[in-house]
């Protein structure tokens, strides 16, 4: 199949969904797919990566919340990229406007909507969830409720990475909703990328001996990733056992998490490490990985970490939550400070020995079972026209 991915979140500098794109491209010649990733960006472009993969660029605004990121605008502009590029079929993944362009886009076409992101948990439920319930919030937010329904109407399938995610599009009355979820670079983490000079290296940068524990948390540094709320929750459990944290990220919250920081020298915030081999062996040398966000839609980081044999602290809403079932998830609840502080202090000793990772799905079996998806898609809409 020829498909074009309208990807409003792309960005050069990085991302989960930069991550994904940049996997999704190095399938397209093992699996005989045609793969277009069209984005907004400073300037019309073409970056040819193999003779079945590229990115494509239309001149977009940036947008203002988040320089990095680009919006698209120009709808016109758009069709004529879809026009020229010809393809069976059509991947959207935001929830926001572009979707709504895209499905203007000759309907005949077959499409889907990929939910790279979760706007009401992302903004909608973390700033209003303290005041009133989420039964409120859903009622006050009918209109984009009511946009999620048309899309679900407009696309033949609305693909979700995580049953969390999936199951609060269903019970909103989202039609077409399938899930898909995603995986790991299966060669690439394991817990036989366990150094225990990294690790002891890592503590030793936090001030601390062999003795303590290492915990680790990556991403961008963004207000729904709760990285303050982290950094205190290591800071008070600190006072009962000697606990390390490495951040690895960056991103616009960098000025306020360095605040939450402070003087305290068992806190480190370290820049994004680049090198995929190097990052593998840090997860795999941690004694467990320490995650905030209950608004990820999969959460890339949690399922190398499972891969990576460590255990996993995470919220109990969100992507991540499906990596805190089975021994080695401890699931707090979302949001919550003191229960984040009850539920590390819950980290057992048992823990050190472990030497195997949890077997996670591999990125190939994703878009092994997203492009067959799309294939009976396609197939379907085919049998109908004839």
């Amino acid at each position: 199949m020829r498909i074009v991915d309208v990807c409003a979140f792309y960005s050069p500098r990085g991302g989960g969904v930069k991550t994904y794109v940049g996997q999704k491209l190095a399938m397209a010649e093992r699996m005989e797919q045609d793969i277009t990733i069209l984005a907004p960006a400073d300037d019309d472009a073409v970056i040819e990566l193999c003779p079945r993969a590229r990115i494509q660029t239309i001149a977009s605004p940036r947008f203002p919340l988040d320089r990095k990121y680009w919006y698209f605008k120009d709808e016109m502009a758009l069709h004529a990229a879809l026009d020229s590029l010809a393809p069976d079929f059509v991947e959207a993944s935001s929830p926001w406007r572009s979707p709504l362009m895209v499905a203007n886009w000759r309907p005949e076409k077959p499409k889907a909507l990929i939910l790279h992101a979760d706007p009401l948990s992302a903004y909608a439920y973390r700033w209003l969830e303290p005041l009133v319930s989420r039964e409120t919030i859903d009622r006050r937010f009918g209109r984009y409720w009511d946009h999620l329904r048309q899309l679900g109407r407009l696309y033949d399938a609305v693909v979700c990475a995580s049953e969390d995610l999936a199951s609060r599009m269903k019970a909103g009355g989202v039609g077409n909703v399938v899930t898909v979820p995603m995986g790991v670079e299966a060669q690439r983490f394991s817990a036989g990328n366990r150094s225990e000079a990294l690790r002891a290296s890592l503590l030793a940068q936090c001030g601390l001996g062999t003795d303590a524990t290492l915990l680790v948390a990556a991403g961008r540094l963004a207000p729904e990733k709760r990285l303050p709320m982290l950094v205190e929750a290591v800071t008070i459990a600190g006072r009962h056992r000697p606990l390390a944290l490495a951040i690895f990220g960056e991103g616009r919250d960098h000025s306020k998490i360095l605040r939450s920081i402070g003087g305290n020298p068992h806190v480190r915030l370290f820049r994004p490490e680049r090198h995929q081999e190097r990052f593998a062996s840090i997860l795999a040398s941690a004694d467990a990985f320490l995650h905030g966000c209950e608004a990820e839609t999969f959460c890339m980081t949690a399922a190398e970490a499972s891969a990576s044999g460590i255990p996993l602290i995470v919220p109990d809403r969100g992507g991540a939550a499906d990596f805190a079932k089975g021994p080695m998830g401890l699931a707090y609840r979302a949001a919550d400070r003191a229960d984040l502080v009850r539920t590390i202090l819950t980290l057992p000793d048992r823990y050190a020995e472990r030497r195997t990772g949890r077997h996670v799905r591999a990125m190939d079996d994703h878009f092994a079972a997203l492009f067959a998806l799309y294939q009976n898609l396609r197939g379907g809409m085919l049998l109908a026209a004839a």
